[in-house]
């Protein structure tokens, strides 16, 4: 029976997302703008094995499929960079479809033998599999972007995976190299949030709705703004999902909706100092886009455009001392 298989239990037997997965155009120049954002030295990419190392299975075909990739651990979870080559694979087929962003969350799993089917059971077919190229392991994405509004990989490796942060350090872009948050916008909260609950295994969290613009004090691409949206958080050990359902008023998310559709909208750092966090970002070419108060008043937020970059929006969070 279906349920049994998921009741209460992570699709992956755990909901730690490890590792959240950009497609690049560009790794040199994406890798040296993420190594001063986390404040480390630029690490080198490498390549993926050919087709009789990687065995890259797409879509049920073999492909020639490679990539440059690059790794780089945060205090949280670990980025991924990957440049893709032309030939068929999710990557390529991400790139050319949406453009650079965050293509997977990852998991760790015992054994993909065991997982892939409870996937499969649950309507999450496998898009792709692979072998790793470096180190004795494989890796399968399955399709949850209708339900997840982005893909699964599920990785099983013979030896611990490497989340040791770079020896070599200093000062990371925001004064923090702790990513909080992921956040995704949805058309239907409801839905998207009762199939990230059964993806994690855990209970449907409360529902918040948007505050008073008196309290929020919103504004978006320049003006006020009510900004009103519903939105819920689910915790997982490193990472926190938000989901985001933006009502009618003018808002970054509604405009990532019409523009972008259903997907992630930004990552998140807390940090201190927020008009100077702004004002450095802006000073590099990353203007505001949206600016507010937490619902609950303890603090605030500021959205910079950081998408040509750094594939992503990257949100400010500033808590007020209470």
């Amino acid at each position: 029976m279906k349920e049994s298989l998921t009741e209460k239990k992570p699709l992956a037997g755990n909901n730690e997302i490890n590792q959240l997965a950009f497609v690049v155009r560009d790794i040199e120049k994406t890798s040296e703008m993420f190594a001063k954002l986390l404040g480390i030295p630029k690490p080198a990419w490498f390549l993926t094995g050919d087709s009789q190392v990687s065995k890259v299975v797409f879509r049920g075909k073999p492909t020639n499929s490679r990539s440059k990739l690059v790794f780089m651990n945060t205090p949280t979870v670990q980025f991924e960079l990957i440049e893709p080559n032309e030939e068929p694979g999710t990557m390529r087929e991400f790139l050319d479809t949406v453009g650079e962003g965050i293509h997977h969350v990852a998991f760790d799993v015992d054994s993909i033998k065991e997982k892939l089917p409870i996937f499969e059971e649950n309507g999450y077919p496998l898009l792709q599999s692979g072998e790793f190229t470096s180190s004795d392991g494989r890796y399968v994405y399955v399709d949850t972007l209708n339900d997840h509004k982005t893909l699964v990989e599920l990785l099983e490796s013979a030896e611990p995976r490497d989340t040791e942060p770079s020896k070599e350090s200093y000062e990371p872009l925001l004064g923090t190299d702790k990513v909080e948050q992921l956040a995704i916008v949805v058309k239907d909260l409801d839905a998207a949030a009762e199939a990230y609950c059964k993806l994690l295994g855990v209970e449907k969290p409360q529902v918040i709705q948007s505050s008073p613009s008196e309290l929020t004090k919103i504004v978006f691409e320049g003006e006020p703004t009510q900004g009103d949206s519903k939105y819920l958080f689910i915790n997982t050990p490193l990472l926190q999902i938000e989901l985001i359902e933006p009502g009618k008023s003018p808002s970054t998310w509604k405009k990532h909706l019409e523009t972008h559709g259903e997907g992630v909208h930004h990552i998140s750092f807390v940090i201190k100092n927020m008009n100077e966090k702004i004002k450095l970002l802006e000073e590099m070419g990353y203007p505001v886009i949206q600016t507010g108060n937490f619902y609950n008043g303890k603090g605030r937020y500021a959205y910079m455009d950081t998408t040509l970059d750094f594939k992503v929006i990257i949100e400010l969070l500033e808590r007020f001392d209470s």
